[in-house]
């Protein structure tokens, strides 16, 4: 065999077993892919105790102001970093898994309605030292937020929505609305990797390119917990108006409000920016284009450059 053959199979050889190990036994670089996305944000993980969970948390950035972003229900706090990357030379970056989700603990007997997670919420950033704070969240995190703003106003600078929150009744149904008002049980639990394909197609105009491990994880991850995801699911649906019926209170707070919403939001329909415009006029709404429920993940840097925007003229 010459020596450029080998030369040549040197090469292919290990490339080949790459690929092979890539497709055929995804996890070996789940961690890896992870790791090397959140160093691109300058983002490192972290856990914390408090109460009877442990919370994880991404940090980083560097800034005087600090922004807590708060994700969405059975999402994660990786969802936040490519959105985070803009925004991470500028802003110090505190971003969770809300306690039950993601890496953080999930106590079977545990309650994790949104007045629950709004003290833990409170002692998690007692417990980082942290003072007032930018606090951003997407759909169950919106809600949360919205919630803490009302509890401990004193703490707040701002309070974005980026998404739409949980807590308002749009004037026009939704198609999740729809799928609920005819039995179905909850939409946003997947029990299959069809129906995690299916529920990523309903969150998104155009889903965002994810590698095929994390991709992989992903699924198997929102299976795995699919029937403990339904106990949260539920307790998700008390009181589902919360914030709607306090929107005056808030609104009296004067704390300076974003709203990013998605007009082609199937979870919740866009139309809620009407509810927000009338009770929050001092607000800044806006209606994203060709954006589904998860605009920080479908435009990442438009989306960060909408809340920059909106930070740097408070």
């Amino acid at each position: 065999m010459s020596r450029k053959r080998i030369g040549l199979l040197a090469v292919f050889l290990p490339l080949a077993l790459l690929v092979a190990l890539y497709w055929l036994t995804p996890g070996l670089f789940v961690q890896p892919l992870v790791q090397a996305n959140r160093a691109l944000s300058d983002l490192s993980a972290h856990q914390v105790e408090v109460g009877d969970h442990t919370i994880h948390y991404l940090e980083g950035g560097s800034g005087a102001e600090t922004l807590v972003l708060l994700h969405g229900i059975f999402a994660e706090k990786d969802h936040w970093v490519e959105f985070a990357r803009p925004l991470s030379e500028d802003y110090h970056l505190i971003i969770p898994d809300i306690p039950g989700f993601g890496e953080s603990t999930r106590l079977p007997e545990a309650s994790y309605h949104y007045g629950d997670q709004v003290q833990r919420l409170r002692a998690f950033l007692e417990t980082l030292g942290q003072g007032r704070v930018h606090l951003a969240g997407n759909s169950m995190g919106g809600g949360i937020a919205a919630r803490y703003a009302l509890e401990y106003p004193e703490q707040i600078q701002s309070l974005a929505f980026i998404g739409a929150p949980h807590g308002i009744d749009s004037p026009t149904q939704s198609e999740m609305e729809r799928r609920l008002a005819s039995g179905e049980e909850a939409p946003l639990i997947a029990e299959s990797h069809e129906e995690f394909d299916a529920m990523m197609d309903f969150l998104f105009v155009d889903v965002p390119y994810v590698p095929y491990p994390l991709y992989q994880h992903f699924s198997e991850h929102a299976v795995s917990r699919a029937e403990s995801n339904k106990r949260l699911w539920r307790q998700q649906q008390d009181d589902p108006f919360y914030m709607q019926h306090h929107l005056d209170v808030l609104k009296a707070q004067n704390v300076p409000v974003l709203t990013l919403w998605g007009d082609q939001d199937r979870i919740f329909h866009a139309s809620g920016v009407q509810v927000l415009e009338k009770h929050l006029p001092e607000g800044e709404h806006r209606v994203m284009e060709d954006t589904g429920h998860l605009p920080m993940m479908e435009h990442p840097w438009r989306t960060a450059e909408f809340y920059r925007s909106f930070l740097e003229s408070r």
